[in-house]
């Protein structure tokens, strides 16, 4: 039982960690001035999203505590948890998740939403992602390929929070957009293109440096004969799913946008496509998400 709430654990503070920093960066990358869409939506989107990863966190160290310890009962004591806290690098990076969440929801709390509000919470946001790699397999390397491992799972994590929080963002648009703001988001969509395109490539390489410390080259031909390596399966078909679609969004339903909007033709069929493509691409990220909540449980087969 408490395995399970470790991994759903996991998978909502990942949630909420892509929204926290993705979102508020594609803002910023977005829109400027008075041609932004209504973003009434952004500011409640983003507390939740740092509720979530700050009680997550705090219900996560717990539940890891009581792992370790045997029994919820034992998590719970004093001695328990301060030592998870000073004496686990786990621990600690919870807690500064935590606490960076908590600074995140009060400057949502406090400031007018704008390029002030979102630049704040992206620099809180790229804290929380580093954080995951403290908190799963890439600071448990030894030797002097650590550092470099440690480098690629915190571009890795950053590069997800970048792109799936953007599809966050770019779907909530979708789905409470305006006829007026039909201009913006195509905007929007195409300037996406080139952030979406770096996450992309940053997933790739880092992936490959991952995956050359947790599995070896001397064992991918066997990668399926592990729970482990079934799951890196079904992550890189998720993966490719997502990288299809994104490829449909931006060489075919997004141009078909914007030759409707340049002739003056009705954009509902276009943007009900687009609404329709972005939905499901984003069903895909909470799935890989969900697998990669499971990976960061199971040994990587480097450490059989």
């Amino acid at each position: 039982m408490l395995d399970v709430a470790v991994i759903a654990l996991r998978w909502l503070q990942y949630s909420g960690a892509v929204v926290l920093l993705g979102a508020p960066l594609f803002l910023l990358y977005s829109f400027r001035g008075a041609d932004a869409p209504d973003l009434a939506w952004s500011r409640p989107t983003l507390r939740l999203a740092a509720i979530i990863v700050a009680l997550g966190s705090l219900a996560a160290l717990v539940a890891q505590t009581a792992v370790m310890a045997g029994s919820l009962g034992e998590a719970v004591k004093p001695a328990s948890l301060s030592f998870m806290v000073t004496g686990t690098a786990l621990g600690t990076a919870m807690v500064v998740r935590a606490a960076t969440a908590l600074l995140g929801l009060v400057a949502l709390v406090a400031l007018k939403p704008g390029r002030a509000l979102w630049s704040v919470t992206t620099a809180l946001g790229l804290i929380v992602a580093a954080s995951f790699a403290w908190t799963g397999h890439g600071a448990a390397t030894e030797g002097p390929g650590g550092p470099i491992h440690l480098v690629a799972n915190i571009i890795h994590a950053v590069a997800a929070a970048l792109w799936l929080g953007a599809l966050a963002a770019l779907t909530a648009l979708l789905l409470r957009r305006a006829g007026p703001d039909d201009l913006a988001i195509h905007r929007a969509l195409h300037g996406f293109a080139g952030l979406g395109t770096l996450a992309v490539l940053l997933l790739v390489l880092t992936g490959l440096v991952n995956s050359w410390f947790l599995i070896g080259p001397e064992r991918v031909a066997s990668i399926a004969g592990n729970l482990y390596g079934q799951l890196l399966v079904a992550k890189l078909v998720l993966f490719g799913l997502m990288l299809a679609l994104a490829a449909s969004n931006r060489f075919r339903l997004t141009p078909t946008l914007g030759s409707a909007l340049e002739t003056g033709q009705p954009s509902v069929a276009a943007m009900s496509a687009l609404r329709r493509s972005l939905l499901v691409e984003t069903g895909l990220g909470l799935a890989l998400i969900g697998v990669v909540a499971v990976m960061g449980t199971l040994p990587p087969p480097a450490s059989l």
